[in-house]
């Protein structure tokens, strides 16, 4: 699986010109350029957003920054056409596929095997690469089989408002938690109880950060859709990190440096993580740093923190300052 640093997968409307024109500045301040052709496309705009992302892939020199699309869903009457169309001009520079409203191994398979066909036909020597996301029940109970159903197998992302609906929640909400999830404390002296707000996708982004690291994959987390509540989506975002997630979609400009933010590590943090791995330099024994005692497992944790530190400064030279890269 290639390295790559995808902190945030940012969301164009190719069928909209002056979206399309933001592309040469956004590849210089995202990780991830995604041609969004499935929801929020109106059905009449369907082949509009198809030859726009094609001309923008077209126009633009992408360098490090990925160049994804995700295509409409599988029993639609266009992800045929965008498939095949995409892939025969453009799939030299295309590097991620995102499969949208995957249920089962089955559809890995098919795209899967369909891309194979258009790659040979086309003599394209890199293979494009599949991302799943996760946006219905019957999908969330067979995820560890998607993560296992291709090599081609990039990552996932978590769909919360469509796995809301099939699940049958009761939330209008994209993303983040809900006021009314939530369990009380016990009361004290005076019968008072405090509410406490708890994540509803918790549980999700939980099996599926397990499901993508079993199979060497990506996780990661979907949209958050207030614009207008940073303070959510930061909270959101960093719940995902911690959890294991690499990265997350940003659907409006302000949310990109929220997951640029979030998704780097805290400097303090690479601090820390450094000191451990160079009292521990194979990774064997125990030390003392800090009043803290360190072992085999925390040289570990140590090492995640510090390979993305590495990561982060191969493309980001203020942060790779910061932290002494």
């Amino acid at each position: 699986m290639p390295i790559s640093l995808e902190r945030m997968i940012h969301f164009v409307p190719p069928n909209i010109e002056k979206m399309r024109a933001k592309v040469p500045d956004l590849v210089n301040k995202v990780d991830v350029v995604l041609g969004n052709l499935e929801d929020a496309i109106p059905a009449d705009a369907k082949s509009d957003a198809r030859n726009g992302f094609i001309q923008l892939a077209r126009e633009n020199e992408f360098g490090s920054t990925g160049l994804w699309t995700r295509v409409n869903c599988l029993n639609s009457p266009w992800f045929l056409d965008d498939v095949m169309e995409i892939v025969q001009t453009v799939g030299d520079k295309l590097d991620v596929v995102m499969l949208p409203k995957v249920e089962g191994a089955w559809d890995i398979h098919y795209l899967d095997q369909l891309l194979a066909q258009l790659e040979a036909k086309g003599g394209l020597g890199k293979p494009i690469l599949i991302h799943a996301i996760l946006e219905t029940a019957e999908g969330v109970k067979n995820v560890e089989q998607i993560a296992a159903a291709s090599p081609r197998m990039h990552g996932m992302s978590l769909g919360p408002a469509d796995l809301a609906a099939s699940r049958g929640m009761k939330t209008t909400r994209v993303g983040g938690g809900h006021p009314d999830y939530a369990v009380l404390s016990d009361s004290d002296n005076s019968g008072v109880r405090t509410a406490f707000q708890q994540d509803l996708w918790h549980y999700t982004v939980g099996k599926m950060v397990d499901a993508c690291l079993s199979y060497g994959l990506k996780p990661f987390y979907g949209p958050f859709g207030d614009f207008s509540d940073p303070q959510a989506c930061e909270s959101q975002f960093r719940n995902a990190f911690l959890m294991g997630c690499l990265g997350a979609w940003s659907l409006h400009p302000s949310q990109i440096e929220i997951a640029k933010k979030v998704f780097s590590p805290d400097p303090a943090e690479v601090a820390f993580a450094r000191k451990i791995l160079d009292a521990m330099p194979d990774g064997t024994g125990a030390v003392m740093i800090d009043g803290k005692m360190q072992d085999d497992a925390t040289w570990k944790q140590a090492k995640v923190i510090v390979d993305l530190a590495q990561l982060v400064s191969s493309k980001d030279k203020e942060l790779a300052e910061v932290y002494g890269f």
